[in-house]
């Protein structure tokens, strides 16, 4: 019933009539026989057989081809899912700025490690520093071996480094606790082992080397007075010998930087002298010279170690925060340094 509903209205009405003549539209199934028979005289069962033959024909073809087509576009838009998900995936998650803020970062170990107590005390001023404590012991060697020429080319050394390191600090910002201290302990050890050798030899008098030496043992005395009084607790022997952990800053006078230049030219022309020819040294009378620079070296050494003992600045124990602000400083520029 469905097939003879869906003939056109003249086949439909061709119930009442014996013959019809009709136009059976061509399908890809029976186009071929129908060019060859023409125009045909059909009668109504023959053409509802017909008609009802191609439509179930076609019927078929168009189910089939409808199978072909939905199972292609399931398969279509099965794979297109598939790679939408692999690109979601690996496509990285961009933050929207619609999107909610980030919950708080927990705290992590480092932070809940105490700060820095310690500074790096390996720069170039302070290893310059440590060469002069090691030349030190070597200038006392050769003097007293009356090796005069070595020992000037040493002393000479020390003098010039000296200056070198003290303006790599302030150039490149690399002042440190340590380096205050072992600064001018360089200079007292070479001085003191400059002036005892330079005595038993004879080259100055007895009672200038008491004087210099002698304001040198109150300062080390007072250093290390303060130095133990300014260590934080626990107060240990391994502690107080460790420089990298600074408490207390010296700050030399000017009287004492002064009395300091003097000592060393003292030194330096008692080292040099034995090795100037003598006419040179009576030809410009160098022993009275010298004997008058022993009496001015003395009178600056006295004055310098008074200014020591009436100064409020030449000595000053650091707070924390001062500490923690240094060994930041310190830090900081090294970082800075480092970089290309």
């Amino acid at each position: 019933m469905a097939a003879i509903a869906m003939l056109p209205m003249p086949l439909r009405a061709s119930r009442q009539c014996t013959r019809l003549n009709c136009l059976v539209i061509s399908s890809p199934l029976v186009s071929l026989p129908l060019s060859r028979r023409g125009w045909v005289g059909l009668s109504a069962k023959e053409a509802r057989d017909f008609s009802t033959v191609t439509l179930a024909s076609r019927s078929r073809i168009q189910t089939s081809s409808l199978r072909k087509r939905t199972s292609v576009v399931c398969a279509l838009e099965s794979r297109i899912i598939g790679q939408q998900k692999r690109y979601s995936a690996q496509k990285p998650t961009d933050p929207s700025p619609q999107s909610s803020p980030p919950a708080p970062k927990k705290p992590t170990i480092l932070s809940k490690l105490p700060n820095r107590t310690h500074e790096n005390i390996y720069t170039v001023p302070n290893i310059l520093t440590f060469t002069r404590l090691l030349a030190a012991p070597l200038v006392g060697y050769f003097l007293v071996h009356d090796h005069h020429v070595a020992a000037l080319g040493l002393f000479a050394y020390a003098g010039v480094t000296d200056l070198v390191d003290g303006w790599i600090a302030r150039r490149w910002n690399l002042q440190t606790v340590v380096g205050t201290i072992i600064d001018p302990m360089a200079d007292k050890l070479l001085m003191t082992i400059g002036v005892a050798c330079l005595a038993v030899n004879g080259s100055i008098p007895v009672w200038l080397a008491v004087i210099i030496l002698g304001r040198d043992v109150g300062l080390a005395i007072s250093a290390i007075y303060y130095r133990w009084i300014s260590l934080p607790p626990p107060k240990t022997m391994a502690r107080y010998w460790d420089f990298s952990l600074p408490s207390a800053e010296v700050k030399p006078t000017t009287v004492s930087k002064i009395n300091t230049a003097l000592q060393l030219l003292l030194v330096g022309s008692a080292i040099a002298l034995p090795v100037l020819p003598e006419t040179v040294i009576s030809a410009w009378h160098l022993n009275e010279a010298m004997t008058g620079f022993q009496y001015l070296v003395a009178a600056t050494t006295l004055w310098s170690g008074l200014s020591y003992v009436f100064s409020r600045d030449a000595v000053k124990i650091l707070t924390k925060e001062e500490i923690q602000k240094r060994i930041s400083r310190a830090a900081a520029t090294n970082t800075a340094g480092k970089k290309p």
